[in-house]
């Protein structure tokens, strides 16, 4: 069991590197960008998130649900409003959790909602992850888990910006804003190691973790980041953010 939970935390611990490099892109940014720029880096973290829920959490679920032989549309659909009942329910708890906070500073909501759905998204994969390694310790591929740590860890880059660079132009320090985005992925990790310790008991349910992810993704880019990113520059940023991500995805797929 101890070589398996090793390597399960040196493949996680890989793709909570490469979350914490993207983070780290809020250190090249001298001053808060102006409004044109943050409706860019909005439009970016928005664009990111879409493609990562379609080629990264939905059509996998649907994919690993026929090795269980359901219907793929079931988790899919199912994990997906999950998701958005979740973030929705979240949605409408904080400003009574926190009424004058969300008074004194009304993007606190927006950057707990943003924070929130991508270290959602980043549960499963480290889950995925883990489990890789720990089957590579027993003598299943290592090429293939290697592989899937690598792709996973080019697809964090972004969606560590993603995080950094909105709480940079909310008001955040350059630290801060980097530390935000950096613990987003330390779920990885973390969820990587417990998976292997309870692997039996969770691969059933790795389709609807999954589309969970995604639909608690998509309700942040629908609610809160794209009325906010709304202009011509927005547009820009979705795009190439969701070029980015859709790239990633396919080609490291």
């Amino acid at each position: 069991m101890i070589q398996p939970l090793l390597w399960a935390a040196a493949g996680t611990g890989f793709t909570f590197a490469m979350t914490s490099l993207g983070a780290a892109t809020v250190f090249f940014f001298r001053d808060i960008p102006n409004d044109k720029i943050q409706r860019v880096l909005l439009g970016f973290a928005a664009g990111v998130m879409t493609a990562a829920s379609v080629w990264s959490l939905l059509l996998p679920a649907i994919e690993q649900a026929a090795a269980w032989r359901i219907p793929g549309w079931v988790p899919a659909a199912g994990g997906m409003l999950l998701g958005v009942i979740f973030l929705a329910a979240l949605d409408a708890l904080l400003p009574r959790l926190r009424r004058e906070r969300e008074i004194a500073d009304p993007g606190w909501k927006q950057t707990v909602l943003l924070t929130t759905a991508i270290t959602l998204h980043n549960i499963p994969e480290g889950m995925a992850v883990g489990l890789a390694f720990a089957l590579a310790a027993q003598g299943e591929s290592f090429a293939g888990a290697a592989a899937l740590a690598i792709g996973i860890g080019i697809q964090n880059f972004p969606e560590g910006a993603a995080i950094s660079l909105p709480l940079r132009q909310k008001g955040w320090s350059r630290l801060r804003s980097f530390a935000g985005g950096a613990l987003s992925g330390i779920v990885e990790p973390l969820f990587g190691v417990a998976v292997v310790l309870v692997a039996a008991g969770v691969r059933p349910l790795m389709p609807w973790l999954l589309s969970f992810a995604a639909g608690a993704m998509l309700y942040v880019v629908v609610e809160e980041l794209v009325p906010q990113a709304h202009s011509r520059a927005g547009t820009c940023g979705f795009v190439v953010g969701f070029l980015i991500m859709m790239v990633l995805d396919v080609a490291l797929g």
